[in-house]
């Protein structure tokens, strides 16, 4: 079968607003309720998200701002430029194993979850492996091809979660909503720090801005792209809440797939929505893993410029599968995420600002450049 390719690899600011919300939104939508749950009372989580959701999008717009004073320019062209060309390096493998991390974890979730709900007596190796086949297929292809897919598939995953929203409002009850701002303080912020798994990735203007032709008004893009998995996020949360109350929610493992198979459609039309439901859920990990995969081969490919993009993919594909069966257990998979997401929020805001105040330091703006 032969690859489809474009006539250019560049992308719009509206691909690149969705490519926010398209990798942001996966493994962890179905868990987050009972992770913020379990630090939070009654539903007061949705202040966690709301303040984590503000602080990534001042640095997600600080990131878009640093890029754009570097027009055309690769991140290893101006990291070069701000921090020498040796540290320039360092970053962007670090980058690279960010991103095959993020790719490995989402295949281990995807495969032990497709494992409990869907293929009971499929080895999980199996549906890894077959997984990640499709994403490999995907980012050997055209890099503008995974973002036209973001576009095809980020409407059709906010619309079926939308109907889960619809079809159970019914069941809330206020009283599980109430009363509010009972939460102390360090209850607030571990609720924060637990958001940072779902905020992954927001280092993606970093790398991706190079390859928009015209990027104007991209703040603005950026800053409506992550408000997306803001909203989406805080309504999963409040729903999940309203229904099952936050003792429930918190003991559940994964309260969105509960919320689906509350749903009851009149005639039997469909019985098992929650079946449907994750299915969907699987092309929100599918737009992640893609993203999360090509962001590392897009960095390689700017330090071994000689190397085939294609080869590159192959090579790092199995270094995904590798570290993907390293954990046995699902609470190893949770486990990992978590600190991870953590060091990799970590790294990233202070890189993100710190390369920032660099540039700002030495002067640097459009003009100039």
């Amino acid at each position: 079968m032969s690859l489809f390719k474009y006539s250019d690899e560049y992308i719009s600011n509206n691909e690149l607003m969705i490519a926010i919300p398209s990798i942001m939104i996966g493994v962890s939508v179905l868990s987050l309720p009972s992770e913020i749950a379990s630090v939070t009372l009654y539903s007061d989580g949705w202040v966690s998200l709301l303040l984590s959701g503000i602080f990534f999008t001042i640095i997600i717009v600080l990131g878009a701002k640093l890029a754009n004073l570097f027009p055309d320019q690769s991140f290893l062209s101006y990291t070069t430029y701000l921090v020498s060309r040796p540290v320039a390096i360092v970053l962007t493998f670090i980058n690279v194993c960010i991103g095959l991390l993020i790719s490995a974890l989402s295949v281990r979730s995807v495969a032990f979850i497709s494992q409990q709900y869907l293929f009971e007596k499929t080895p999980m190796e199996v549906l890894a492996l077959i997984f990640l086949l499709v994403v490999i297929y995907a980012v050997s292809g055209s890099r503008a091809g995974i973002f036209r897919l973001n576009v095809l598939f980020l409407p059709i995953i906010l619309v079926s979660f939308l109907f889960v929203f619809i079809m159970n409002i019914k069941w809330i009850e206020i009283e599980n909503l109430l009363p509010v701002f009972q939460t102390d303080m360090s209850g607030y912020v571990k609720g924060f720090i637990k958001t940072y798994e779902v905020y992954v990735g927001f280092g993606i203007v970093l790398f991706y801005v190079v390859l928009i032709k015209q990027p104007k008004n991209l703040s603005k893009k950026v800053a409506i792209g992550i408000a997306i998995p803001i909203v989406f996020y805080i309504f999963v949360f409040l729903l999940s809440i309203g229904i099952f109350g936050n003792m429930v929610t918190q003991n559940l493992n994964l309260p969105m797939i509960e919320l689906a198979k509350r749903i009851d459609i009149p005639g039997g039309i469909l019985e098992r929505v929650d079946a449907l439901i994750f299915t969907i859920w699987i092309m929100a990990i599918f737009n992640t893993v893609a993203i999360a995969l090509d962001i590392s081969v897009f960095l390689l490919s700017s330090i071994f410029t000689q190397i085939n993009k294609r080869l590159l993919t192959f090579i790092l594909s199995p270094i995904i599968f590798y570290i993907s069966m390293f954990p046995q257990q699902v609470d190893q998979v949770k486990k990992i995420s978590s600190i991870s997401s953590q060091i990799i929020a970590y790294f990233t805001i202070f890189l993100t600002v710190g390369l920032f105040l660099i540039a700002k330091i030495r002067g640097v703006n459009r003009e100039s450049e």
